[in-house]
This record gives structure tokens, C-alpha cells and sequence, in this order.
């Protein structure tokens, strides 16, 4: 019998070093993405915003994913092209949006510089700061769900078959790293008040940083193709065929985890973005602290994505970690909506749960469809999540206004007042009754489809 070649990823050194520069790309993501959530105060009193206003803002990421469909078509395109076009032309876009957003916060902009009186000159009843802000948030959006899909068919190329959950729970991790910082480091750098734009202008060096990480990375890739179309015959190439993707809609497994994909993030990603805000109102803490105590949530997820995902590769059980993620959503926001309890309680379970739903949820979707569909699968599921991405902050901001009438007004003059998130609270945690719904129908669809989606990950 013949020998079969071993290729890069057959190294583990290789295969966690490729791990290490796709999650430092994922941790730029995750950084620029909340660097904002605690920065929205200074937003509202650098910029005019009103809550509803920010909620807007916030909600343009998501657009260009679910209007223009660009997280399906970034991962048709993906599996059509590549890893490497692909995730260069849609980690550019993060950064240059990205500069774009930061630019319409900054003092040249707002006194007048390039773009200002054009942005000015229709839909008055919105600002030029909030305009071009939006366009910016929605161009960063554009490039950097379709980079998340192609960073985690990275990972799927490198460790399929191998410790492919642990890995994903690593990427997350590092991600998710990104967040905690940017909670962390925000408001440090948003001081003084009248360089807070600062704290944006951080987030935009480091994409741009990505998209060199990002480079370097290529050329292990260009070496592991070749020795791929070396070491496999022609005909056991699996390309992608456009039928794949009307399996993928039609495949009943797939939506119920692409439903708790959007109710599960619906009531994570949003709620972060007011989280800070939501601490300094109903605790009145000081910017800082809400920060920090906002980020206890992702240092947990660190720790235990990984340490589930091992649990996912070893042992199984994915389905009924999602289960339980839901039910953990859930008590936390009744928690933050009913009680005064400290917020590290709420918190905590969150972050257990915002690492047990993502690092069994991923690595399942490779058992549901094969590698030459991945990166469609992931991009219909982040197309599907930026719904609630988009709809989530619209709705919480335009809630928080109705539910709380005067309070923008009277911030907007530098009067003391406080927003009430009681009824915003108990819409995040209806998307935890939902999340439950569809992890249920999932655990029970998989003893029908035959999935195996509670056995282990790793191949003996």
C-alpha cells in the first residue's frame, strides 16, 4: 500500500501556528466591533446622538448582511474562490470602513472637513455625524462577517478531523479577547472627553495590522494547496455546485441551528453593545467600572469555549450544550430585568453560556455539511444572525426612548438623568424562551437525522 504524504496541517506546530494568526485577525475584528459599546454617552454628547440614534448607528453593521445578502454570497463566494481573494477583499473592507467611522466622529469632520456638507444636504432629520458613522459601520459590517466566515473555514481546513471544536473554541476565545479589551480599553482611551475619538482610531490601526497578519498567513496556504492537489486524484476534489445551497435551506437540521444561531446571538451581541450603559444607569457606575465588569462576560467565554469545545471533540454532547446555553441566556436576563442582584451574578452566567451555544454550535455544523459547503453553510447562518444583529439595537434603542421619554433631552444638556432598561431586559430575554424552543427541536431532530450530533467530533 502506497504511503499517503503528509501535508502541513498533518504538523501540529503548523496546524496551531495557521490557529494563532487567524484568531489575531478575528481578535482585530472583535476589538473595532465593541471598542464603541462603551463609548455611547460620549457619543450622545459629541454627536447629538439620542439612543434611537445609536441603536441606528449600531444596527448599520448588519445591513449589508441581510439586505444585500453578503454574508450568503461572501460564503458562496468563499467557496467559489477561495480563502485567499476572499478574506483579503473583505478584511479591507472592515479596515477601510472602519477609518470611515472614525472619521465621522472626529473634529475635522464635524467642523466641516471632506464629505460634511454633503452629508448634510438630505435626509435632514438625521445628522451628517450619524450619516457618515453609518456609512462606515455598514462598510466595516460588509467585510468583516464574510472575513469571520472565511477565518473559521481556516480553521475548518486545518483540523477537520482532528481537534476541530477545540480549535474553533480557541479562535472564539482569542475573538473574543478583542471584545474584553476593547471594554476594558475604551474608555481609558476616550480620556480626556475631548480625545475620545481616540479610543476609535485604536480599533483601525489594529485592522489594518489584521490585514497584514492576514497576508503572512496566505503563504502557508499557497503551500498546503499544492500539497494537496499533489496528494489527492482529481476526481476526489469536491467542488462547489449552486444545488448545494437549496440542500443547505431544505435541510431541517440546519435550520433549527441556524434559528438558534439568530435568537442565541440576538440576545448576546446586541446586549453587549448597551451593556456599559445599562450598568452606569440602573448601578450608577462610573464608565470604567461598567466597562470592566461588561467584560467579565468575554474573559469568562475565554476560559470555557475552549474547554467545552475540548468536551465537544472528546466526549459529545453539542446538542445538549446548546440546550443548556439557552436555558443559562434566559435566567441571566430575567435577572438584570427583575432583580438588583450584583451584576457579576447575571454576567457570569452569561459568559457560561455565551461559551457552551458557539463552541458546540460551530463545529457541529461540519457534521451537517461537508468542507466544499462550509463556507456557504457559515455565511447563511451569519446572514440569518445579522437579523437579529440589525433588528436587536434598532429595537432596544427605539425601547429605551419610548419607555424612558425626556431622558436624551436632558442629556443632551448635561442634566443628570437615568435610563430604566426593565422592559428592554425582558425583550433579550424572550429571545432565550425561543433559543430553548429551537435547541429542543434540534437535540430531537438529531436522533432522527442521524447527525451525531452528541458524539464526539474527534476521529479515532
Amino acid at each position: 500500500m502506497e504511503k499517503i504524504k503528509k501535508t502541513l496541517k498533518d504538523y501540529p506546530f503548523m496546524r496551531w501556528l495557521v490557529l494563532l494568526l487567524s484568531s489575531l485577525v478575528m481578535f482585530m475584528n472583535y476589538y473595532f466591533y465593541d471598542a464603541l459599546s462603551p463609548l455611547k454617552d460620549l457619543m450622545q454628547q459629541n454627536l447629538g446622538f439620542t439612543s434611537a440614534d445609536y441603536g441606528i448607528f449600531v444596527s448599520a453593521y448588519s445591513v449589508p448582511n441581510i439586505f444585500l445578502l453578503m454574508a450568503v454570497l461572501g460564503g458562496i463566494i468563499l467557496d467559489r474562490i477561495g480563502i485567499r481573494i476572499t478574506g483579503t477583499l473583505f478584511i479591507s473592507l472592515m479596515a477601510i470602513g472602519a477609518s470611515i467611522t472614525a472619521y465621522g466622529a472626529s473634529d475635522v469632520y464635524i467642523n466641516g472637513g471632506p464629505m460634511y456638507e454633503f452629508m448634510g444636504s438630505f435626509l435632514k432629520s438625521y445628522s451628517p455625524e450619524l450619516k457618515m458613522t453609518y456609512v462606515g459601520f455598514f462598510i466595516f459590517g460588509l467585510g468583516a462577517e464574510t472575513s469571520i466566515v472565511a477565518l473559521s473555514k481556516v480553521i475548518v481546513k486545518w483540523f477537520k478531523g482532528k481537534e476541530i471544536a477545540l480549535a474553533l473554541g480557541l479562535n472564539l476565545a482569542i475573538g473574543r479577547l478583542g471584545t474584553a479589551l476593547a471594554l476594558n480599553l475604551s474608555p481609558i482611551l476616550a480620556e480626556p472627553n475631548s480625545q475620545w475619538v481616540n479610543a476609535i482610531w485604536f480599533g483601525v490601526i489594529l485592522l489594518w495590522v489584521g490585514l497584514l497578519i492576514f497576508i503572512i498567513y496566505m503563504l502557508l496556504d499557497v503551500k498546503l494547496d499544492r500539497q494537496i492537489k499533489e496528494t489527492l486524484p482529481k476526481e476526489a476534489e469536491d467542488e462547489f455546485k449552486w444545488q448545494d445551497l437549496l440542500d443547505l435551506v431544505t435541510n431541517r437540521t440546519f435550520i433549527f441551528i441556524a434559528l438558534l444561531c439568530v435568537t442565541f446571538y440576538s440576545a448576546i451581541f446586541p446586549f453587549m453593545k448597551f451593556a456599559p450603559d445599562l450598568l452606569m444607569n440602573k448601578y450608577g457606575m462610573e464608565r470604567q467600572v461598567a466597562g470592566n465588569i461588561s467584560s467579565i462576560l468575554v474573559y469568562g467565554t475565554m476560559l470555557l469555549t475552549p474547554l467545552f469545545g475540548w468536551i465537544a471533540d472528546y466526549k459529545g454532547k453539542s446538542a445538549t450544550m446548546m440546550y443548556l446555553g439557552s436555558g443559562l441566556l434566559l435566567v441571566a436576563h430575567l435577572m438584570f430585568a427583575e432583580t438588583m442582584i450584583v451584576p457579576y451574578i447575571p454576567i457570569f452566567l452569561l459568559g457560561v453560556a455565551f461559551a457552551l451555544v458557539p463552541a458546540a454550535m460551530w463545529p457541529a455544523v461540519t457534521k451537517i455539511v461537508g468542507e466544499n459547503k462550509i463556507g456557504t453553510a457559515y455565511g447563511a447562518m451569519f446572514s440569518v444572525q445579522n437579523l437579529g444583529l440589525w433588528g436587536f439595537p434598532i429595537l432596544i434603542g427605539s425601547v429605551l426612548e419610548a419607555t424612558n421619554p425626556g431622558v436624551a433631552e436632558k442629556l443632551a444638556k448635561g442634566v443628570d438623568a437615568v435610563y430604566d432598561y426593565r422592559i428592554a431586559m425582558w425583550i433579550f430575554a424572550s429571545t432565550g424562551v425561543l433559543g430553548l424552543v429551537f435547541a429542543f427541536l434540534l437535540k430531537r431532530d438529531d436522533k432522527v437525522s442521524g447527525y451525531g450530533l452528541e458524539q464526539p467530533n474527534k476521529q479515532e
